[in-house]
């Protein structure tokens, strides 16, 4: 592979230099670095690796990018924000040749987005507060690339978000290896045994005309809100790589699934997972201060069943991962992604423990 630095150099603004890159964040996918330029120009960047085993057609991610990020530009133009607050998305930065990508000599490929600056992100819900921001960032996503025709859209991962579709690979490897026996592995295979029978609805929904294809993010765990250090306010949502046609349904329940786990998705205390109510009611009053305007009758009656099946379905990922061997998601040792089942599961189990009292909360605020 070429020198990082020299990639890096591919997007860096004329007459700057590199004077430092570092990991950045702790994606399970892409690789991620920061770059500082010199104190001169100032100025940093994040420089990623397009993971292309999960992204094999990385060009249609970069224009589904490009896209909606102009889209919501445009948006923003004639919005008018709350006083005091302000929102962007990360702009796709061109090489130095005008291209939106870099291909190294290894066949990597490599992007650059423009960084937020005086912002942070964090793996869990902190306060009340910042759970209500971590709602207001998604319906402001939501509401500002809603009018977006999805016919401009690739579908850029094929059967993301669909349950059924991953309980099929489920079966398929399942048929084909055969795991060692532990607690946790008949938990989880009991787990999903269960409930097979509820994992279409969704899809039913969607095949009946009750729930619409939208713009989606794909993504948009409590980790990739960015919050101003300053203001403590939601001032962007990042990681646009999975923004696709999709039902804002995925949207919501992966954004509630992970904000009210307060122990964060890669706890090793699965046992102890438990679904946050008051970080729900937080998130779903951001998020419809935002978004009420377009969502429907239909909408509202699928968000607890949203919630209960985005949880389950990662929980199924991560599994059907571990029993592959690892070849998704970026494993640490050799049962962190069975863990990372574990926690899942054991939130789903939660939520639907406390189904009556989700419902009045999403209900109250409708």
């Amino acid at each position: 592979m070429e020198n990082i630095i020299a990639i890096a150099d591919r997007f860096k603004t004329e007459n700057s230099r590199i004077e430092h890159i570092e990991e950045f964040g702790n994606g399970n996918v892409n690789d991620t670095f920061l770059v500082t330029l010199d104190s001169q120009k100032g100025g940093r960047f994040i420089l990623q690796r397009i993971n292309t085993h999960v992204f094999p057609q990385p060009e249609l991610v970069m224009q589904n990018m490009s896209i909606v990020t102009e889209h919501a530009e445009n948006r923003l133009l004639k919005s008018v924000l709350e006083p005091g607050r302000r929102w962007q998305l990360p702009r796709v930065l061109p090489t130095q040749t005008g291209r939106d990508h870099w291909i190294a000599d290894d066949g990597s490929f490599w992007r650059a987005l423009s960084f937020i600056d005086g912002a942070r992100s964090f793996d869990t819900v902190q306060n009340i507060r910042h759970a209500r921001e971590v709602g207001y960032a998604l319906g402001m996503f939501h509401n500002i690339i809603n009018d977006l025709p999805i016919e401009k859209l690739a579908d850029t991962l094929k059967g993301f978000h669909i349950l059924p579709h991953y309980l099929q690979h489920y079966d398929e490897v399942t048929a084909r290896k055969t795991a060692s026996r532990s607690p946790e592995l008949d938990y989880c295979a009991e787990f999903v045994r269960r409930r097979r029978s509820s994992a279409h609805m969704l899809e039913e929904a969607k095949a009946a005309g009750r729930l619409n294809l939208r713009p989606i993010h794909g993504d948009p765990k409590v980790n990739n809100v960015m919050i101003d250090t300053s203001a403590g306010q939601s001032v962007s949502i990042v990681d646009l790589d999975t923004v696709k046609p999709g039902l804002v349904h995925y949207d919501i329940g992966d954004c509630l699934r992970s904000c009210c786990n307060p122990l964060g998705e890669e706890t090793e205390q699965w046992e102890k997972v438990h679904f946050n109510l008051e970080f729900c009611h937080a998130i779903s009053e951001g998020y419809l201060s935002m978004a009420s305007e377009f969502l429907t009758d239909n909408d509202y009656e699928y968000f607890y069943d949203a919630i209960r099946l985005i949880a389950f379905e990662l929980g199924l990922r991560f599994f059907t991962d571990y029993l592959e061997g690892s070849v998704y998601f970026k494993a640490r040792h050799s049962e962190h992604n069975l863990l990372r089942a574990l926690v899942q599961f054991k939130l789903t189990e939660s939520i639907e423990s406390q189904a009556k009292s989700i419902r009045a909360v999403l209900q109250s605020i409708r």
